[in-house]
């Protein structure tokens, strides 16, 4: 039962943000009452903990995998993006300073997420392109690493891209092309154009 409270609240959560969904809301979606979610949780911000903690796991395993499977680093990148992608199909974008207002001890645990698996991740994208020849040789790796994490989280804030006139995904493309671009050779472009073409198709 423990899980399934979890699946729904992160389902629940993802749609609608955090600040709307009350403990009723997600009590009521799983056909249970409220006082079995408190046998398990013993507030909204335990709940929210886990969903995070359910977050961090999937991402940690589906980021392996892309690392494990693709051709080469810019392919991975793409492959990334796509994650990212399916997400952002089912997430509204307010859940991230949702978490930071309301639930700073989750917001936390998120940031450091962020900080050292997605960073780690990026770097070892980095060293990899560079290996392959697909990315210059002169980037600072840890710096254009942190670059890169921050930009994907920076799309999230509205007062620097405004809903009404962007679309998440649309900011998330911009922001992943202009990297690549930033750090491919010319060898490493001619694989960004073949990309962009077979996401095109």
């Amino acid at each position: 039962m423990e899980q399934r409270i979890v699946e729904k609240a992160q389902e629940l959560f993802f749609r609608y943000g955090l600040k709307s969904v009350t403990m009723d809301d997600i009590a009521s979606n799983l056909g249970a009452s409220k006082k079995t979610i408190y046998q398990y949780f013993k507030d909204k911000d335990h709940l929210v903990d886990a969903v995070v903690q359910r977050e961090i796991e999937q991402d940690m395993h589906e980021c392996t995998s892309i690392a494990c499977s693709c051709d080469n680093a810019v392919q991975e990148v793409f492959r990334g993006f796509e994650m990212l992608q399916e997400m952002l199909a089912t997430m509204n974008p307010a859940i991230i300073f949702e978490m930071q207002k309301y639930h700073p001890e989750a917001y936390k645990k998120m940031n450091a997420h962020k900080n050292k698996f997605f960073v780690n991740i990026m770097k070892e994208n980095l060293i990899k392109g560079i290996k392959e020849g697909y990315y210059r040789q002169d980037i600072n790796v840890e710096v254009i690493a942190r670059y890169r994490v921050e930009s994907i989280f920076l799309g999230f804030n509205p007062e620097v891209f405004m809903q009404s006139k962007f679309t998440l995904v649309q900011v998330e493309m911009e922001l992943m092309e202009h990297f690549l671009y930033g750090i491919c050779t010319p060898k490493g472009q001619k694989l960004i154009t073949k990309y962009k073409q077979q996401r095109e198709k």
